[in-house]
């Protein structure tokens, strides 16, 4: 019994460590596409609105 509790702790801590930087790098990568696509629209106070977060975070778009 000792080897199989010891195998599924294995499992879960090797899944833990993949779906961490996985959750990550989805949401940076989400949260860039939503921004820059908003930016590149043509509908006026949505490419406005990116324009102006670009700009409040320090991001240079010109």
């Amino acid at each position: 019994m000792q080897n199989h509790s010891s195998t599924v702790r294995q499992d879960v801590t090797r899944t833990h460590s993949v779906a961490k930087p996985l959750q990550l790098v989805s949401a940076f990568v989400l949260g860039g596409v939503i921004v820059y696509a908003a930016g590149f629209l043509n509908t006026a106070a949505v490419h406005n609105a990116a324009h102006d977060t670009r700009h409040s975070q320090g991001f240079p778009c010109h």
